[in-house]
């Protein structure tokens, strides 16, 4: 008969460990509209997105209000408090139904230096969405508008992390797409309605964004340019 090892620590699961209360987290339900932190709160802790999605937000000093990143489940956000930041730089509201895990910015603190597995699916987010800020600098500086919001709609529906796109559940606005790749509502509905009539996206009570809309990333096709002009 095998004797039983004692002091064995039992298998950590990072998402199991965050979808569960404990000293110095908890877990709370938005309704779509609520505000999780306003700019300028006290940070003090980070946020992980269990279900739904959120925007974030920022305001200028001139009162202008953009959107900057659009989350869904499986983010962490509000982490600028482990670099040294006292205060919130972006408002964060549910727009969807969400249910989101606080964590204390000592017992993330804490969690991240005794659990190696945790550390490491945190650190693989950060490295990703970082990837994601280049990338979206670059579509920025370089691509049109049209290619912008292509891209951004095959994000929305993770493209890439799924054998084929997700429907993009939830209403998201043209004025909330055009402040995200810096264009008018009046393009994005242009470029909407191209996109529809060409077979590479449905509506149908959600957003259906299919594969075929790659293209207007990667190719500037004679066919995509007759059904109208684009602008940068």
């Amino acid at each position: 008969m095998r004797k039983r090892v004692r002091g064995r620590k039992a298998s950590f699961d990072p998402k199991t460990f965050l979808a569960n209360v404990g000293e110095g987290k908890a877990i709370a339900k938005y309704r779509k509209g609520n505000v999780v932190f306003s700019q300028g709160d006290a940070a003090d802790a980070v946020f992980y997105l269990q279900k739904g999605r959120v925007k974030l937000t920022v305001v200028s000093e001139q009162g202008k209000e953009a959107v900057v990143a659009i989350l869904g489940p499986g983010s962490f956000f509000g982490e600028g408090c482990l670099n040294g930041h006292a205060v919130r730089i972006a408002t964060t509201t549910a727009i969807d139904e969400c249910v989101i895990t606080k964590m204390a910015k000592a017992a993330m603190i804490a969690t991240m230096q005794n659990e190696p597995d945790f550390s490491e699916l945190f650190m693989t987010y950060l490295l990703e969405r970082n990837g994601r800020i280049e990338e979206d600098l670059i579509d920025q500086l370089f691509n049109s508008s049209e290619k912008r919001l292509a891209r951004l709609l095959l994000l929305l529906a993770n493209f890439g992390k799924e054998s084929s796109p997700t429907p993009v559940l939830g209403k998201i606005s043209q004025e909330t797409l055009a402040e995200m790749i810096g264009t008018t509502r009046a393009r994005v509905s242009f470029f909407m309605n191209k996109f529809r009539k060409l077979g590479f996206i449905d509506y149908n009570g959600s957003l259906e964004v299919h594969n075929s809309l790659l293209n207007v990333v990667l190719y500037d096709k004679p066919e995509l340019k007759a059904a109208g002009k684009s602008s940068g």
